[in-house]
């Protein structure tokens, strides 16, 4: 598939379809903790990445193939899904093909456009991330476009907060030394009681951050992080279901759609290759790890599998994959 992956388990929307409108990275943000690498270039331009037309037809056409148990179909995947000018468009369009609740995952930094707002308004569940509490730790962690600003993050915040009639969670990321002090965790406080959000999710750089140094806050930061937001906020474990592949899909394919948006551990590469095709684990890694789309990085002792051309921080990766610098691109709303 090109545009669809999964189902995937998720850890606060169960079995996720995921849908993914931009192509890799397209971001406007370069989270230094960010599971797909650095933003190279950053983007901030609202276009039509991917055919609006081309997205829905291959999502009806998942779910009248049988894809299995799926709980949410999500707007996620490569990149910051509200770039794409299209998106409200194919919301409603989703909508009109299945039941099933529509969520969007976005970095929030483009609520502050009206358009944008009201795009989002069609979704059942928007999940937006607030993770400092001024703009220095703001761009330490996010190292944003310039034109994605700290005031206009909390100022788009709260004004969907004020529009929106669905379910609104927003997402701590937690990261020791950037944001689990006092300060800043009293900063954010003070923004989640004004903002007033259905749940408050504190989770973890679990999966490869873009830069080898990221790391969780240790068990004191954490337990500040609880002391300090538990008020609003519960801790977001990792996922523990099985990823599952639509019928028919070869495997190696399969994997690399997911992991083009959702990098997989190598236990969690064996797992889905031992449920499809017990017996034949090592030739299907073997074949996946002569494809040309596919590389492996390690963080802290686990290696992953990411899609090749992913820029990330520190080694790790094959050999004929580069490590650059991530350039800015100018590109203004």
């Amino acid at each position: 598939m090109r545009y669809l992956y999964g189902p995937i388990p998720s850890s606060r929307l169960g079995q996720s379809l995921g849908v993914d409108p931009v192509p890799l990275k397209t971001c406007n943000w370069n989270c230094v903790y960010c599971q797909l690498g650095r933003s190279t270039p950053m983007v901030h331009e609202r276009r039509e990445y991917v055919p609006r037309a081309a997205v829905i037809a291959e999502l009806k056409e998942a779910l009248a193939g049988g894809i299995g148990p799926v709980d949410w179909v999500s707007f996620v995947g490569s990149g910051e899904p509200t770039l794409h000018v299209g998106l409200g468009w194919m919301i409603r369009a989703a909508k009109a093909e299945t039941t099933l609740p529509i969520a969007v995952i976005t970095n929030g930094s483009l609520l502050y456009l009206p358009e944008v707002r009201e795009e989002l308004c069609a979704a059942d569940l928007v999940m937006p991330t607030l993770a400092a509490a001024d703009e220095q730790v703001y761009r330490r962690i996010h190292r944003p476009h310039p034109e994605a600003t700290f005031a206009r993050q909390v100022d788009g915040l709260a004004a969907f907060r004020k529009l929106y009639r669905g379910q609104f969670w927003i997402e701590v990321m937690l990261i020791r030394g950037l944001n689990d002090d006092a300060a800043t965790l009293d900063g954010l406080a003070r923004l989640l009681r004004a903002l007033a959000p259905d749940q408050v999710h504190l989770t973890l750089p679990n999966r490869p951050p873009a830069e080898p140094w990221v790391m969780p806050p240790d068990d004191e930061g954490l337990m500040r992080a609880v002391s300090i937001l538990g008020q609003w906020a519960h801790v977001v474990h990792p996922a523990g279901g099985a990823f599952a592949l639509p019928p028919g899909t070869p495997l190696v394919d399969g994997i690399i759609d997911i992991i083009a948006r959702h990098p997989m551990s190598d236990g969690q590469v064996r797992a889905l290759v031992a449920q499809d095709a017990p017996g034949e684990v090592e030739a299907v890694l073997a074949r996946l790890a002569a494809d040309v789309r596919a590389q492996v990085i390690e963080r802290h002792g686990t290696c992953f599998w990411i899609k090749a051309g992913s820029v990330f921080g520190g080694n790790g990766h094959r050999p004929n994959v580069a490590v650059q610098e991530p350039v800015t691109q100018n590109t203004a709303i």
